[in-house]
């Protein structure tokens, strides 16, 4: 018989996780370190959906999970040609630099 991991651990770590990526989005002025802090508090949820659906034995919360991640991924491709396309035009990935309104 396996012991099982309470869900109060799943949630500790998730909320940890998160609270690393509000952390980070609001303190770094990188945009490519901003990015990964919207991912790690998307991967933060998604660990808490995953946690739920496991203790409740549903599997809606995966398959949100599942589309949660589809949609990153897009996001990421998104989000990293327009940080590409930025740093062409700026040269310059800090937030405080940029200003697209101006040539």
């Amino acid at each position: 018989m396996s012991a099982q991991v309470p869900i109060a651990y799943y949630l500790i770590l998730a909320a940890i996780l998160f609270s690393t990526g509000v952390a980070a989005f609001l303190i770094k002025r990188n945009i490519i370190t901003i990015f990964m802090s919207i991912e790690l508090m998307l991967n933060a949820v998604n660990l808490t959906f995953v946690a739920f659906a496991h203790m409740w034995h549903q599997v809606q919360g995966q398959i949100f999970v599942f589309f949660v991640m589809v949609v990153a991924a897009a996001e990421a491709a998104v989000g990293l040609a327009i940080i590409i396309a930025i740093f062409r035009s700026r040269q310059t990935l800090n937030v405080d630099q940029i200003n697209l309104l101006k040539n």
